[in-house]
C-alpha cells in the first residue's frame, strides 16, 4: 500500500501540474477556427482531468519482463518525453491484459493488482498472481466483491476497475453491425454498455463529431445511469426513451396493450410509406401564368420531372427538387415561345429588317462600346438572359403559389392523425389489419400514446423538412436533441427487450451504419409485443445481419435470491439458462403476511426495520399497479414501483408486497423476475390475504 500511495501521489502531482498548465492556456483568446478548436480540445482535456479524482489508479500490471504499468480511468503522461506514462487509460490497448489475462492465458502477465482508492488515498491492494497459484474465477474478486457489497446510492457507478473478462469482451468487441448482448439480473450489462460508449468514443474519435445516443425505458433509468460517462469523461452523449426522441411530441394519454401491440408492428412503417407515396401528385398538364401569358407544361414532361424528383427522396425534398425542375421547364417555354415570335415577325418584315441590319452594320461599333448584348441587339435570349429569367421564375410568388396548390405542403400530425382516424385510408394502405383492429385504431382519441411516437416520427421522416434544419446550440448535445433526422455515430439501446418492431425502425433512422449496441433480457419482456426471442424481436429491423454476445454470471443479485428465479422462469416460457450467481449476502429471503387492512402499517414497520438495517444504502418496494397509490400515500420517502418501472435499477433491500398481483398482470411471470432480482443483499416479501391470519 506505501509503493501505491507513493505511485498515486506522483499522478496526482503531475495531474495538478497539467491542469495549472491548461488553466493558463485555456485563458489566452483564441485568434482563429484552429485556435477555438484546440481551446475546446484542452477544455475537454481538463474536464476529463478533474473527473478522475476517484480512481485516477485502480490497477497494476506486472508483465514476465518486468515490465510495470498501471491502469486507471485516465491516461497521464510523465514528466519527460521519453518516460513511460505514469497512468495509462483503461480504455487503451495495453490495459487489456488487466480485464483479459488469466492462469490459463496470462498474455504475458505475471500478476494483476487491484488499487483501492478513496479520493487521493490507496485504502487497499489485492494481487492476483497469473501463474495458476491460488487464482480465483473472478478478475480482481477481492476489489469486486468490496464494489458489490457497498451500499447503493441511487445512482449507477462506474466498473472500470473491476470488468470482468466477459464484460470486457463486449466494451472492446467490434462497433461495424449490430451486437445484441443478453444478459440476466446482476450481470451489469448497463454498465458494460455504457463503459462500451466510452471505449468506442476513445478508441474512434471521429464519433465524438456525431455523438452517441443512449436510449433508456425511463427518465427515472437515465437519471439513475447519469453520472456514469461524465465520470468515465464522455459528454458527447444524448440520452432519451422512444417516448422523448422526437423533438416536439410526446406522450398525451395512456393507451391498451392491446391497441399498442398493434400499433407496434413493423407493418405500419410499409403503411405509412405507400400512404406517403399516394400524397405525391399524379402527371398532368401544368398550367403557369408568367407576365399575364399562360403557359402548359406537358403531361409527358411533368412525368419525367416527378420521376427524377421522387427517385429516393421525401415528400418536400421531391417538391422542391420537382419545383426546381419546373423553374428550368417554364424558362424553356418562355424562351421557345420568344423565339417563335421573333421567327413570325423576320417572316413578315424582311424588306424593313434589310434595312434595319444594314443601320446597325453602321452602328455596331456604338453596340459594341455600351456592351448592349442578347435582345437588346437582336431578340435573342443569351446565356446570361436565361439565368436571369430563372432566377425571376424561381422567386415568383405566382409561380410559388401554383406550384404549392397543386403539390401542397404536408403537416404530419394532420396527416397522420388523418389516416389513424379513417378506416377506409387504413383499409387501402394497410391492409394488413383486421377489420376489427382497424375499428379499434380509428376508434382511439387524437391525443398522442406512446404507439403513436414510432408512427409519427416514420411519416416525418417520409414526409420530410421543408426547410432544411439549421443549427441549434453551442453545443452537439443540443444540436442532436433539437434535429430529429440527427445521425448518431453509434446508438446504444438499454432494456433493448422492450421495444417494438416501429421503435426499432426509429433507431435504425438514427444509425444508418448499424453501428448498435442492444443489451437486455429477454426473459424480463414486459412490452405489449409478443417476442419471446431475439430472433422475433430484432429480426424485423436487422434482419439476420446481427452478432449476439452472452453474460453468463451475475454479480449484484445474491445466491440466495437467485435460487428462487427457476420456477418462476418457466412459468414465464424462458428458454435461457438463469445467470449463475457468483456472491452470497448470507441473508436468506423471508416471507410474512398480512391482511388487506394492515398492508399499509405493516409494509411501513418493514421498511423501517430494513433501512435502520442498511443504513447508507438503498430501500425499495416493488407491487402490483394497483397498489402503488396507497403505499406511495403510506411511503412519501421510499421508491414505490410497478415491476415494469423497477427495471434496471437495484437497492440493498427490496421489499416485495403481494407476488401474486404481479403474476396476474400482463407477463406477470416475467414481472416478477424483474421484482425478485432488483436488490443486492436483502430480499424481504410481504403476502396479502384476505382473512384474519396474523402476520408472521
Amino acid at each position: 500500500m506505501a509503493e501505491e500511495q507513493l505511485v498515486l501521489d506522483e499522478a496526482f502531482t503531475r495531474c495538478d501540474e497539467i491542469l495549472q498548465y491548461l488553466d493558463a492556456e485555456i485563458a489566452v483568446p483564441a485568434g482563429d477556427t484552429t485556435g477555438h478548436a484546440r481551446l475546446r480540445m484542452m477544455a475537454d482535456r481538463r474536464e476529463e482531468l478533474r473527473r478522475a479524482d476517484r480512481g485516477l489508479i485502480f490497477g497494476r500490471l506486472d508483465a514476465l519482463d518486468r515490465t510495470v504499468l498501471r491502469v486507471g480511468r485516465v491516461g497521464v503522461p510523465s514528466a519527460g518525453d521519453d518516460s513511460d506514462p505514469l497512468v495509462i487509460d483503461w480504455r487503451a490497448p495495453a490495459a487489456r491484459p488487466f480485464y483479459t489475462a488469466t492462469p490459463v492465458d496470462p498474455q504475458g502477465q505475471g500478476r494483476r493488482r487491484h488499487i483501492r482508492v478513496d479520493g487521493r488515498e490507496v485504502t487497499g491492494v489485492d494481487d492476483e498472481p497469473l501463474d495458476g497459484s491460488g487464482a480465483g474465477e473472478l478478475v480482481g474478486e477481492g476489489a469486486l466483491l468490496a464494489a458489490l457489497g457497498e451500499r447503493r446510492t441511487g445512482r449507477m457507478g462506474t466498473a472500470a476497475a473491476t470488468l470482468q473478462r466477459e464484460q470486457d469482451e463486449v466494451v472492446r468487441a467490434d462497433s461495424r453491425g449490430p451486437l445484441v448482448v443478453q444478459g440476466g439480473p446482476g450481470t451489469g450489462k448497463t454498465v458494460v454498455a455504457l463503459h462500451r460508449v466510452a471505449y468506442l468514443l476513445f478508441t474512434y474519435p471521429q464519433l465524438a463529431a456525431q455523438g452517441v445516443l443512449v436510449l433508456g425505458p425511463s427518465l427515472r433509468f437515465l437519471e439513475y445511469i447519469t453520472q456514469v460517462l461524465p465520470a468515465l469523461g464522455e459528454t458527447a452523449i444524448v440520452s432519451a426513451t422512444c417516448d422523448t426522441l422526437v423533438p416536439g411530441v410526446g406522450v398525451e394519454r395512456a393507451e391498451s396493450r392491446e391497441i399498442a401491440e398493434i400499433k407496434g408492428r413493423g407493418l405500419w412503417q410499409q403503411a405509412l410509406s405507400r400512404y406517403s407515396a399516394s400524397l405525391v401528385p399524379r402527371p398532368v398538364d401544368l398550367e403557369l401564368v408568367w407576365e399575364g401569358e399562360r403557359y402548359t407544361i406537358g403531361e409527358h414532361r411533368v412525368a419525367r420531372a416527378l420521376a427524377s424528383a421522387t427517385a429516393g427522396h421525401s415528400y418536400h425534398a421531391a417538391g422542391a427538387l420537382f419545383g426546381q425542375q419546373v423553374h428550368h421547364l417554364l424558362t424553356d417555354a418562355i424562351a421557345e415561345r420568344s423565339e417563335e415570335l421573333l421567327a413570325q415577325m423576320e417572316e413578315g418584315f424582311e424588306d424593313l429588317l434589310a434595312r434595319f441590319d444594314a443601320g446597325i452594320t453602321r452602328s455596331d461599333n456604338r453596340a459594341a462600346s455600351n456592351g448592349t448584348t442578347g435582345t437588346d441587339v437582336d431578340g435573342e435570349l443569351t446565356e446570361e438572359d436565361l439565368e436571369r429569367l430563372h432566377d425571376r421564375i424561381a422567386a415568383d410568388s405566382g409561380v410559388a403559389a401554383t406550384l404549392e396548390g397543386w403539390w401542397p405542403t404536408r403537416d404530419t400530425t394532420t396527416e397522420l392523425r388523418r389516416l389513424l382516424g379513417d378506416a377506409e385510408l387504413l383499409r387501402r394502405w394497410a391492409p394488413e389489419l383486421t377489420d376489427a383492429e382497424r375499428e379499434m385504431v380509428v376508434g382511439e382519441p387524437q391525443e398522442w400514446a406512446s404507439s403513436d411516437i414510432p408512427l409519427f416520427d416514420a411519416l416525418d421522416d417520409l414526409l420530410g423538412d421543408v426547410q432544411p434544419n439549421e443549427e441549434q446550440g453551442e453545443f452537439l448535445t443540443d444540436r442532436a436533441a433539437a434535429q430529429r433526422d440527427w445521425v448518431y455515430g453509434h446508438v446504444v439501446v438499454d432494456e433493448a427487450q422492450e421495444l417494438s418492431e416501429m421503435q426499432w425502425h426509429m433507431v435504425m433512422r438514427r444509425c444508418p451504419s448499424r453501428s448498435i449496441t442492444a443489451v437486455g433480457d429477454i426473459d424480463q419482456a414486459e412490452a405489449p409485443h409478443r417476442h419471446t426471442t431475439w430472433e422475433d424481436a430484432v429480426g424485423a429491423a436487422f434482419g439476420a445481419r446481427w452478432a449476439q454476445a452472452r453474460l453468463t454470471i451475475c454479480y449484484r443479485t445474491p445466491l440466495e435470491v437467485m435460487a428462487l428465479t427457476g420456477p418462476v422462469l418457466q412459468n414465464a416460457g424462458s428458454r435461457n439458462e438463469p445467470p449463475r450467481a457468483v456472491r452470497a449476502s448470507g441473508v436468506e429471503p423471508w416471507e410474512r403476511t398480512v391482511d388487506e387492512d394492515g398492508l399499509a402499517a405493516e409494509a411501513v414497520r418493514i421498511i423501517g426495520e430494513l433501512s435502520e438495517r442498511w443504513a447508507g444504502g438503498m430501500v425499495g418496494v416493488i407491487a402490483p399497479r394497483e397498489r402503488l397509490r396507497a403505499l406511495r400515500a403510506a411511503l412519501p420517502d421510499v421508491p414505490v414501483l410497478s415491476a415494469t418501472e423497477a427495471k434496471g435499477l437495484e437497492w440493498d433491500a427490496t421489499l416485495l408486497i403481494d407476488a401474486p398481483g404481479i403474476t396476474a398482470e400482463p407477463r406477470g411471470w416475467n414481472g416478477l423476475y424483474v421484482a425478485l432480482t432488483r436488490c443486492t443483499q436483502e430480499l424481504g416479501q410481504l403476502l396479502v390475504t384476505h382473512g384474519a391470519e396474523a402476520p408472521r
